[in-house]
């Protein structure tokens, strides 16, 4: 679920829940799934406390609209700052 956003020049910041997922696109890609559907790409550098697939998350990050990548499976998220909901 996105709950919260706010637009500056670089993006959007958000706060979103979901579930992490690891994509196999070329090396592999992490993925938040919110809860409505929406696929956040997890940018590179995201801790590794975050990125453990099946764990449901609380997110706040930013929605980068100057970034590409190879995998294309979604928006960009930069994330801020995470908390665990649940783990499997």
């Amino acid at each position: 679920m996105v709950s919260d956003e706010r637009r500056n020049q670089n993006g959007m910041s958000i706060t979103v829940t979901g579930t992490i997922e690891r994509k196999p696109m070329g090396p592999g890609t992490w993925a938040l799934v919110a809860d409505d559907g929406t696929t956040y790409e997890i940018q590179g550098g995201a801790s590794k406390d975050l990125l453990k697939p099946g764990q449901k998350v609380k997110v706040e990050g930013q929605v980068k609209k100057d970034v590409m990548t190879f995998a294309m499976i979604g928006p960009v998220l930069e994330v801020k700052s995470f908390e665990v909901i649940s783990s499997d």
